[in-house]
C-alpha cells in the first residue's frame, strides 16, 4: 500500500497542530504557517487524488486499526481528495488576496486568532471530507461552525456581530436537526460508519421495518444541511453574513464552508442512505422544488440590491440553489452537475468578492452606483470582477457555461422536471445578467471626475489572487470535459 493513503490522517492531524502553534504566534508568523498549511495540504491531496485515479477503488484507512464498532475510519477515492485540494487552493488564495484587509480590519493584538480559525475550518472541511463516521462528521460540522463565527466576527463591527448571532442560530438549527436524525438512523441501525448505516438501511427498507424511522432521519439530516448551507427559505443570513465580513472571509465563507456541508450530504446519500432508497423516498423532489426556488429568490434578491457586496451575497443563495437542484434531479448527471458547479462557485465566488472590494476602494463606496469608471483605475480587479459576472451568468469559455449545460443536459434525465428546470435556468441566466450585466457596464464607463475617489492600483498580492483565480476558471470552462470526466469517474466510488 502507498505511503500516500497515510495523507488523510496527516492532513487532519497538521491542520490541528498548526492551529495550536498558530495561537502562540504573533500574527506575521501564523500567516505564514496557515499559507504553508493550504500549500502543503493542496499538494498531499493532489498527490492522493493521483494516487485514488491510479488503483480506481476507493480506499479505506482504518484508525489504529481496530474495525468497528471500537474504531473511527477514513475513506477517499478521487472526489475527497480533489476537493480538498480546491478547498486548500482557495483558502490560500483567499488570504494571500484579502492581506490589505485583514491588516486593516483585524485588532493587530488578535489578528493571530483569525489564522487559528482558518487553520479549524480547513481541518473541518478536510474530515468532513474523508471521515467515513456520520458522528465524527457531526464533531467537525460543530467545529466549522464555531470557527466560521470566529472569521466573521473578528472584525469589530456591530453588522458583524449581528450576522454571527443570525449566522449562529441558524447554524445551530441546521446542526441539531443533523443530530436528531443521526440519533435516529443510530437508533434503528446500531452503526455510525457508512457502509455498516447502507447494509443495514437497505435490510431495513427491503424488510419494511422502520420505513417511517428512516424516512424521518433521511429528512433531518438532509433539512438540517440544507438549512447550514444556504438552502432557500433559510438563507436569510447570507447577505450580512458574506456581505459585511472582510473580504478573505466573504470569500472563504460563500466559496468553501458551505460547500463542505453539501460535499457530505452527497456522501451520506450514496455511503450511508443508497441512492436507490434515497431518491425512491421523495425527499430529492423536495430538494428540488426547493433547489429552484432558491435559484429564483436569489437572483431576484440579487438584482433588487444596490450594495453590491451584498448582491454576489444573495448571488450566493441562487448558486446554492442551482447545487441543490442538481441533486434533486438525479443521482447521475444531476449530482455531477451539482458537483461541478461546486467547483465553479468555489472558484469563482472568492474572486468576486475580493474584487469587489478592490472597485470600492476605487469608488470610495460599496453602492453600484458610484461605481463609474473604477475599471479603468484597477484594471485587474475590472476585468477579474467581469469574469467572475460572466461566470455567474454562464457566458461561454468560462466554468458557469459549463455548470448550466450540465444542468440542461441532466434535466432531460427526469422528464417530467425537464419543463420546469430549463425554466429556470432560463430565467435565472436573465435575471443573473441584469444585476452582473450593469455592474460590469458601469465600471467600464467613461471615469466621472470625482475627488473622493481613492486611487488604488497596485497591489501584488491581490493581483496574484485575481490572476490565479481568473486563469483557473477559463482554464476549466475552455477545458472542461477532462474534469467532467473525473468527476463522474469518481462518483463511482463514494
Amino acid at each position: 500500500m502507498a505511503f500516500s493513503v497515510n495523507f488523510p490522517l496527516f492532513s487532519i492531524v497538521l491542520c490541528l497542530l498548526c492551529a495550536v502553534v498558530s495561537s502562540l504566534l504573533p500574527s506575521k508568523a501564523a500567516r505564514a504557517v496557515s499559507i504553508a498549511l493550504c500549500a502543503a495540504l493542496a499538494a498531499g491531496a493532489a498527490c492522493l487524488a493521483s494516487y485514488g485515479v491510479s488503483v480506481g477503488k476507493a480506499t479505506e484507512y482504518l484508525m489504529g486499526h481496530y474495525p468497528h464498532p471500537w474504531g473511527n475510519e477514513l475513506r477517499f477515492g478521487v472526489l475527497e481528495p480533489l476537493l480538498v485540494s480546491v478547498f486548500a487552493v482557495v483558502m490560500l488564495l483567499c488570504l494571500i488576496g484579502g492581506k490589505r484587509y485583514l491588516a486593516a480590519d483585524l485588532d493587530p493584538e488578535k489578528s493571530n486568532l483569525y489564522y487559528v480559525m482558518c487553520d479549524l475550518v480547513l481541518v473541518s472541511l478536510t474530515a468532513l471530507s474523508y471521515t467515513n463516521d456520520l458522528f465524527t462528521g457531526y464533531v467537525f460540522i460543530e467545529i466549522c461552525t464555531i470557527a466560521s463565527c470566529g472569521i466573521l466576527m473578528i472584525r469589530q463591527l456591530g453588522r458583524t456581530t449581528l450576522a454571527s448571532v443570525r449566522y449562529m442560530i441558524f447554524s445551530l438549527i441546521g446542526s441539531g436537526l443533523f443530530l436528531l436524525g443521526l440519533i435516529l438512523l443510530y437508533a434503528v441501525t446500531g452503526h455510525l460508519l457508512m457502509p455498516n448505516v447502507k447494509e443495514s438501511v437497505a435490510a431495513l427498507w427491503a424488510e419494511g421495518r422502520y420505513r417511517t424511522v428512516l424516512l424521518m432521519s433521511m429528512a433531518l439530516i438532509t433539512v438540517g444541511l440544507g438549512v447550514k448551507s444556504g438552502l432557500f427559505p433559510f438563507h436569510f443570513w447570507m447577505p450580512d453574513t458574506y456581505g459585511y465580513a472582510t473580504p478573505s472571509s466573504g470569500g472563504i465563507l460563500s466559496g468553501l464552508v458551505s460547500k463542505g456541508y453539501i460535499l457530505l450530504l452527497i456522501r451520506i446519500v450514496y455511503g450511508a442512505f443508497g441512492t436507490d432508497i434515497f431518491y425512491r423516498s421523495g425527499i430529492s423532489n423536495v430538494l428540488f422544488v426547493f433547489g429552484a426556488c432558491g435559484v429564483i429568490v436569489g437572483s431576484i434578491s440579487a438584482a433588487r440590491e444596490k450594495d453590491v457586496s451584498r448582491m454576489v451575497a444573495y448571488s450566493s443563495a441562487a448558486q446554492i440553489g442551482y447545487i441543490y437542484l442538481g441533486i434533486g434531479l438525479s443521482p447521475g448527471m444531476g449530482v455531477l452537475a451539482s458537483l461541478f458547479h461546486i467547483l465553479t462557485h468555489a472558484l469563482t465566488k472568492p474572486l468576486l468578492f475580493l474584487s469587489a472590494a478592490e472597485l470600492a476602494s476605487c469608488a470610495g463606496s460599496r453602492q453600484r452606483a458610484v461605481w463609474r469608471g473604477a475599471g479603468h483605475i484597477n484594471r485587474v480587479a475590472g476585468f477579474a470582477f467581469s469574469v467572475g459576472a460572466f461566470s455567474m451568468i454562464g457566458i461561454p469559455l468560462t466554468m458557469g457555461f459549463v455548470s448550466k449545460y450540465r444542468f440542461a443536459l441532466a434535466a432531460f434525465e427526469r422528464p417530467l422536471l425537464m419543463i420546469p428546470t430549463l425554466i429556470v435556468l432560463a430565467v435565472s441566466t436573465v435575471l443573473n445578467g441584469l444585476y452582473f450585466i450593469r455592474v460590469v457596464v458601469a465600471i467600464y464607463l467613461p471615469p466621472e471626475r470625482r475627488t473622493d475617489r481613492v486611487r488604488i492600483t497596485d497591489h501584488p498580492a491581490y493581483a496574484v489572487c485575481a490572476i490565479a483565480f481568473t486563469a483557473m476558471n477559463l482554464a476549466a470552462g475552455i477545458a472542461a470535459l477532462p474534469i467532467v470526466r473525473l468527476l463522474e469517474s469518481s462518483l463511482t466510488l463514494l
